[in-house]
């Protein structure tokens, strides 16, 4: 297994708020990642700095042994925590805008994921409610053959009846080879998916750890260990 995502002494500052303190992580290939943690932990930091839109204070991050830049971003599949679409264009436009962009983007795939969840393609996204336009975000994120998958708060807007066919299309639509990083506080609700847990608080990584450890170990779920931690 490769190296997928690896950071050293990582450190990011907004101002004289300490987002990130001097954070060592390594994620190999072919794993689905929980990166769980409160509100202002370091999630949605952590992941912009992976996808090039944030630079560290301090420390290194490398994505696929190279630092974020244009030839990390080709093996990056980023779906951010709010829309970033067009309101104006159709969701056939938008299959096609990123089939453009992206080689690596496959059309059959988004087309059948469309299908299955009964969107309309000639819809334009201004039309669709909060959820569908977060289902077609995910849709064309996950319909790229990345490396890396990085998902801030992929299911938050979306109602219960559809997580499960949202959580099952992440699972089986990623390269194998690739590793998909999911953000969220919907913990009960992806722990079925994941590989490992990263609990993250404060900007210092507190947990890291496959699940399967977690239960032998603490002889609980995910979601009863963070609730434990994370404890008001």
């Amino acid at each position: 297994m490769s190296i997928l995502l690896e950071t050293k002494g990582l450190e990011k500052k907004f101002g004289k708020t300490l987002a990130l303190a001097g954070i060592d992580l390594q994620i190999e290939s072919g794993k689905i990642v929980g990166l769980l943690g409160p509100n202002g932990s370091g999630k949605t930091t952590l992941i912009k700095l992976a996808n090039g839109l944030l630079t560290p204070t301090k420390g290194e991050i490398l994505v696929a042994g190279k630092q974020p830049g244009i030839e990390s971003k080709r093996v990056v599949a980023y779906l951010p925590d709010k829309n970033y679409l067009n309101d104006w264009m159709k969701v056939a436009d938008l299959v096609k805008f990123f089939a453009d962009f992206y080689l690596d983007f496959q059309i059959t795939a988004a087309e059948e994921m469309l299908d299955n969840l009964q969107i309309d393609k000639n819809s334009s996204l201004k039309a669709l409610s909060k959820g569908t336009k977060e289902k077609v975000q995910l849709i064309l994120v996950m319909s790229r053959k990345a490396e890396l998958y990085l998902l801030d708060e992929p299911i938050a807007g979306v109602d219960p009846a559809a997580r499960d066919y949202i959580l099952n299309t992440i699972l089986t639509n990623y390269n194998p080879e690739a590793s998909v990083i999911i953000s969220t506080h919907l913990i009960a609700d992806v722990e079925q998916i994941l590989d490992e847990v990263i609990f993250i608080k404060n900007g210092k990584i507190t947990l890291h750890s496959t699940v399967d450890a977690i239960r032998e170990e603490k002889n609980m779920s995910v979601d009863a260990l963070f609730r434990e931690e994370f404890k008001c």
